[in-house]
């Protein structure tokens, strides 16, 4: 079933898939046969019930989704008419089989584990987006390391800085929240399987056995204990997602902002206006910074939903397959939406150019600063550079031509200091070390594939 319109926005096609009716369904199914054979293995049940159990699961279907939907609100769990919809299917083929269907399992048995093989492809579509947006900032980072252009605190123009340092800060900030949100990811790949209250006491001694196989079938680790109360891994996983979606939104809003056409040094390809024919709009990086807003909210319903009764909750377990599935939804969309901004960013390097120059000098007024502080000391040359500021914005004046008027200071500069004090690319620190090191680190195991 697509998304509602409403929804378009926060979740793509291939992760909307991955969570759809039938995608659940199957996965439930996927389990029960799973479980049969295991048990059947494990000499628990025959193995003439196991393969047609397997023979009839494999092929079931959503026949009333509105029965089920009827049936989870009465139950607060979708497991039982789904267990009870292929045990009656076994039953109409193989009557005596039909008794052996979730034998000896609970309903968050099931649901649990098929909601970690839903997750498990919907993280297959993440990752490839991911990718995509990794490779498409590591060129950016490499292409622009000499591209100059005004660093900004506060929204106000600071000192000079590169986009191609820029660009590895993003890459970095992302690499770092992937590689957490990927470790999270990996720890929730295991099987849920603990029967009634997670002793799997209906099994007797067969419990682990049963279990080794279950997981290996479904290609699913094996945790320590059946987690049914104890929601930590989905909880680390959502909230390292919030991390993960708010370094997105982060860029996002950098990259909306240098489109303003007032700074005009980057622009993704851009959305229209309903009435304004002139508008290119920032819309993909509003869908990310829209999914970055959405996400803190679903990390705190995660967590609130820890506080989970004894051996199974009442209500915090109930709550978190739709909040799992929002965020990873949301999550899917910021990043496809941001690979989709930075493989098609254009960079307006000439612009870069022009906005430094039009801030006649100002920005290099710490490096005035510090130049005359050793002589002077450091109170006493910013006062006087604050005055150099003063008169230039009184005259219009570059902040060059203003310290030249001030003997004061001029007389402390040599000749070519003061021709090369106010060349941005003489004046970029350590930028391009940080940004060799941002790219390194990046490239590190795990930055990219969990």
């Amino acid at each position: 079933m697509p998304s509602p319109l409403t929804h378009t926005l926060v979740t793509t096609d291939a992760v909307g898939r991955a969570f759809a009716d039938e995608a659940l369904f199957s996965a439930m199914c996927r389990f029960e046969i799973a479980l049969a054979r295991a048990e059947a293995v494990a000499g628990v049940i025959p193995d003439a019930a196991a393969t047609a159990i397997a023979d009839v699961v494999r092929t079931a279907a959503i026949d009333d989704a509105v029965a089920l939907r009827v049936s989870l609100r009465a139950n607060a769990t979708l497991s039982i008419a789904v267990v009870q919809a292929l045990s009656a299917r076994v039953a109409q083929a193989h009557p005596e089989a039909a008794r052996y269907v979730h034998w000896g399992a609970t309903s968050q048995d099931v649901f649990d584990t098929a909601l970690m093989l839903c997750l498990r492809d919907a993280w297959i579509a993440i990752e490839a987006d991911h990718l995509r947006l990794m490779a498409a900032l590591d060129a950016l980072a490499v292409r622009h390391a000499r591209t100059v252009m005004l660093g900004r605190t506060l929204l106000q123009p600071a000192v000079p800085t590169t986009f191609g340092l820029k660009a590895a800060g993003w890459l970095g900030t992302l690499a770092r929240s992937w590689r957490a949100w990927a470790s999270t990811f990996d720890r929730t790949q295991v099987v849920q399987f603990g029967g009634a209250a997670g002793t799997l006491s209906a099994l007797g001694t067969h419990g682990p056995a049963v279990e080794q196989a279950l997981a290996e079938d479904l290609g699913l680790e094996i945790p320590d204990a059946p987690w049914h109360a104890h929601r930590d891994r989905l909880a680390a996983f959502v909230a390292a997602a919030g991390v993960y979606v708010g370094a997105l939104g982060k860029l996002a809003g950098d990259v909306a902002l240098l489109m303003q056409p007032e700074i005009g040094e980057a622009f993704e390809a851009g959305g229209g206006s309903s009435t304004m024919p002139h508008k290119r709009n920032p819309s993909r990086c509003a869908v990310v910074v829209a999914c970055a807003h959405r996400v803190p909210g679903l990390v705190a319903t995660m967590l609130g939903a820890m506080v989970q009764e004894h051996e199974r909750a009442v209500g915090g377990w109930h709550v978190e397959a739709a909040t799992l599935v929002d965020t990873v939804q949301a999550s899917a969309s910021a990043a496809a939406s941001m690979a989709d901004v930075l493989e098609s960013l254009t960079i307006d390097d000439v612009r870069m150019r022009a906005n430094i120059e039009a801030t006649r000098g100002t920005i290099f007024a710490e490096r005035l600063v510090m130049r005359l502080a050793p002589d002077l000391g450091r109170q006493e040359a910013a006062a006087l550079v604050k005055t150099a500021l003063e008169a230039a914005a009184a005259s219009g004046r570059s902040l060059a031509d203003a310290a030249a008027d001030l003997p004061a200071l001029a007389d402390r500069l040599t000749a070519d200091e003061r021709a090369t004090l106010f060349e941005a690319d003489t004046y970029l620190g350590s930028a391009e070390t940080f940004r060799a090191r941002l790219l390194a680190a990046a490239a590190a195991p795990g930055s990219r594939r969990h």
